[in-house]
């Protein structure tokens, strides 16, 4: 957060309650349902917020302020669960699983979504979504590329559709292919999108701990993928296209368009062209994988982190347009192609080396 936002922190207040409010209601969703992360509920009553004109614009300084700062801090905050030497000890037969299923998943649904006339931004998200670790993913990839939230919001219904669905598919297939124990293990943690979705079907069939830490690995793709794409692509500001989709409704001039300039290398947030906020969960990542970390701060770590991003998330979700979100069927379709993508090569390298 800029300097001057600081010292206006009276004109940050209204934004941040709200928020704070509309993170008890997701929590409590996510308590009754665990399957359901906070995150999305959260997505979802943020563009309700805005669907029935309740985003005004003295909310807008304090939105704007959990889905940029607060979302970065959330994305930092998870590299503290990923524990390489975890992930390393699964064998290197499951890390070729892990690492081609992601990558074919998110190199293939790009060149997918032009064939089928979906926008660039919403098929990069989608991908993420898909081939990373769910809502995570697509906040981060978000922000970092500078994607329209109504794009994200359409990358999340991919994410909670399939994602939802997979809580039956997954062991359903699995009992009928007749999978071993650990082939599930591994199955559902490199192919179900959301960590709350592996970890429900991880806990009823008896292969929690691997399988989370299977998709614990997909986790850490996120930074080498982010980075990429944001050393290669355009930087759009999300809090400038807030900022406009509030002005819109409220009847008010949208600022003038600013073109994005690439930041300098090294400067303005950046290292060497990535993200600050992606360099420090790789930080977080190694500082794990030091063992020094004892579990209770690791636990602790991964609620905050929870609690950030579905805050983030809601502030996002004020600046969507349900009518447009609803018009985005080929999205959907797309989001299946990234599903069955990355479920039948993950499949097919559990067949295969598991």
């Amino acid at each position: 957060m800029p300097l001057p936002a600081l010292r206006s922190l009276p004109a940050l207040l209204p934004g941040v309650l709200v928020s704070a409010a509309a993170l008890g209601g997701a929590l409590a969703v996510n308590a009754a349902v665990p399957a359901v992360s906070a995150a999305v509920v959260a997505v979802v009553l943020g563009a309700a917020l805005a669907g029935f004109g309740g985003a005004r614009r003295r909310l807008l300084p304090g939105l704007r302020f959990v889905s940029r700062p607060v979302l970065r801090a959330a994305v930092v905050l998870l590299g503290l669960q990923v524990s390489v030497p975890q992930i390393l000890g699964l064998g290197w037969q499951t890390v070729v699983v892990v690492v081609v299923a992601t990558g074919v998943t998110f190199a293939v649904t790009p060149v997918a979504g032009r064939r089928l006339g979906v926008p660039p931004g919403a098929s990069l998200l989608v991908a993420t979504g898909v081939a990373v670790c769910g809502a995570a993913a697509i906040a981060a990839m978000h922000d970092s590329a500078g994607t329209e939230d109504d794009e994200a919001a359409a990358a999340l219904a991919v994410v909670v559709l399939y994602g939802t669905g997979a809580l039956l598919a997954i062991p359903l297939a699995a009992s009928w292919l007749g999978l071993s124990p650990s082939q599930l293990a591994v199955w559902t943690g490199a192919a179900v999108h959301e960590v709350a979705q592996v970890a429900a079907i991880g806990a009823a069939t008896g292969v929690l701990t691997t399988a989370v830490t299977v998709k614990l690995g997909r986790v850490l793709l996120l930074a080498p993928l982010v980075a990429l794409v944001s050393y290669t692509g355009s930087h759009a500001t999300p809090g400038r296209r807030l900022q406009d989709a509030h002005a819109g409704r409220a009847g008010l001039p949208a600022d003038p368009p600013v073109r994005p300039a690439r930041a300098p290398r090294g400067k303005a947030g950046r290292v060497a062209g990535v993200p600050l906020f992606v360099a420090g969960f790789v930080v977080m990542a190694c500082v794990r994988g030091t063992g020094m970390v004892p579990d209770g701060v690791v636990a602790v770590a991964g609620q905050a982190a929870n609690i950030l991003l579905a805050a983030a998330m809601f502030g996002l979700g004020t600046g969507i347009d349900v009518r447009r979100l609803l018009r985005g069927g080929r999205t959907v379709l797309l989001g299946g192609i990234a599903t069955g993508l990355v479920g039948g090569v993950s499949l097919a390298g559990v067949l295969l080396l598991v």
